[in-house]
């Protein structure tokens, strides 16, 4: 409870300034929970290329790999980069002092960032990095403007330059912008399974459970008439 605490802390910043009206455009996701095989390369993805910084704390890596159906060892030869335990729950190595001494705060926790922001607004927060050489680490973002951090996916998107008329030209990267798309649709499901790794389950018991409800009033409706015929 302490740690889920400490992550919505540390999210409180960002909600603010949500809820201060900067209104920006986000585009569609369009995740889909059931495409294990995009989940999987999310995983890869979010391993290979924010793990160094965040965390997915509240996740247990043989947790993860039931769920989207990795095996054991797989999961332990291509999805654990250190020396954790398949039962371990996914944290990073990076010391909180040293990251919020390089980065000006400590990278947070994202377990629960899909459910806190929206899986739209973690899609377009990382197609909306762009070049600017007035920030740290020489990037902006369209979503998040004055970011914190370096642009991780930048060598497979290359980098976006704001042109006068306001649009952007992206060049040097490793993949085209569909290929990008897809990839960062893939770490976005991920975030989303993350955030609630129950969530099919969930909404197909809902199912269930309306489908109940609604034998259960026909009879209880039937049983009703029954009872009354006889009255006037």
């Amino acid at each position: 409870m302490k740690k889920l605490l400490i992550a919505l802390v540390t999210l409180l910043p960002s909600l603010a300034m949500a809820a201060s009206g900067h209104n920006v455009h986000l585009e569609s996701a369009n995740v889909d929970l059931h495409d294990k095989a995009s989940l999987e390369r999310g995983l890869d993805l979010f391993q290979q290329y924010c793990s160094g910084c965040h965390s997915t704390q509240y996740q247990r890596y043989e947790r993860v790999a039931a769920d989207i159906g990795i095996s054991t060892d797989d999961m332990r030869s291509k999805y654990i980069l250190n020396d954790a335990k398949i039962g371990d729950l996914m944290e990073n190595a990076i010391p909180t002092a040293d990251a919020a001494k390089w980065f000006g705060a400590a990278p947070p926790d994202l377990t629960l960032v899909a459910r806190v922001r929206g899986e739209d607004w973690v899609y377009s927060y990382l197609k909306g990095f762009y070049a600017d050489e007035t920030r740290p680490f020489g990037v902006n973002n369209t979503v998040f403007p004055l970011v914190g951090m370096p642009h991780v996916l930048q060598d497979l998107q290359g980098l976006a330059v704001k042109q006068d008329d306001g649009t952007f030209v992206t060049t040097g990267g490793k993949l085209t912008a569909e290929e990008y798309d897809q990839a960062v649709r893939d770490i976005t499901g991920f975030l989303v399974y993350s955030a609630e790794p129950v969530q099919l389950e969930r909404k197909a018991l809902g199912m269930w459970v309306l489908g109940f409800l609604f034998i259960f009033f026909i009879i209880a409706y039937l049983l009703k008439k029954e009872y009354w015929k006889d009255v006037h």
